[in-house]
C-alpha cells in the first residue's frame, strides 16, 4: 500500500520564488543570528542572558515594577515555562519576587526588586549600545519604518496561542 499523501501535498505548495527565498533566508538568518549577537555582551559585562535582560526591562518598566507570569512571558517573548526557569534563578539572585496576585490568587505576579531594577539599570547602556551597533546604525530612518512596519505585520499576540 503506498501512501500518496506526500504527493498531494507537494502539489498543494507554493513553493517560494527567488525574491520570497532571499527575503526568508534573509529573515531566518538574522532571527538565528542576532540573539547571540545581543547577548554577548550582555553575558560579558553583566553576567545576563538576552532572556534574563529582557524579562527584567519589561519588569523595569511596568507599573510599581510587577506583572503577571503570563503577562510577563509574553512580553520577553519565551514560554512560561521557560520564563518560570529565569525567574527561579532572578530569585536567587535577589532580582525578583514571586507573589500571588492579591486580586486574583490562580495568578503569580513577578516584582522586580531594588536590587533587580540596579543591574537592570547598569545592563540597558551595554544593551542599547548593542542594539544600535547591530540593528539600528545600519540603517537609515526610512530603513527603521520599514523594519518597524514588518515587525507589525509578522508580529505574534496573545490570539495566536489561543
Amino acid at each position: 500500500m503506498s501512501d500518496t499523501r506526500g504527493h498531494e501535498d507537494e502539489e498543494e505548495v507554493r513553493w517560494l520564488d527567488q525574491q520570497e527565498k532571499d527575503a526568508w533566508t534573509g529573515l531566518i538568518s538574522l532571527v538565528l543570528q542576532l540573539p547571540g549577537k545581543l547577548e554577548s555582551p550582555l553575558r560579558q559585562d553583566h553576567g545576563l542572558t538576552l532572556f534574563e535582560y529582557l524579562v527584567l526591562s519589561q519588569l523595569s518598566e511596568a507599573p510599581q515594577r510587577t506583572l503577571r507570569m503570563g503577562e510577563l512571558a509574553f512580553l520577553a517573548s519565551g514560554s512560561l515555562s521557560r520564563l518560570s526557569n529565569v525567574v527561579k534563578r532572578c530569585e536567587q539572585r535577589g532580582w525578583i519576587i514571586r507573589t500571588p496576585d492579591p486580586s486574583d490568587g490562580r495568578y503569580t505576579l513577578a516584582v522586580l526588586t531594588d536590587a533587580g531594577h540596579d543591574i537592570v539599570r547598569r545592563a540597558a547602556a551595554t544593551h542599547v549600545r548593542s542594539v544600535r551597533g547591530t540593528v539600528l546604525d545600519p540603517l537609515n530612518a526610512a530603513d527603521h519604518k520599514a523594519l518597524a512596519r514588518i515587525a507589525r505585520k509578522l508580529r505574534i499576540t496573545p490570539d495566536d496561542f489561543t
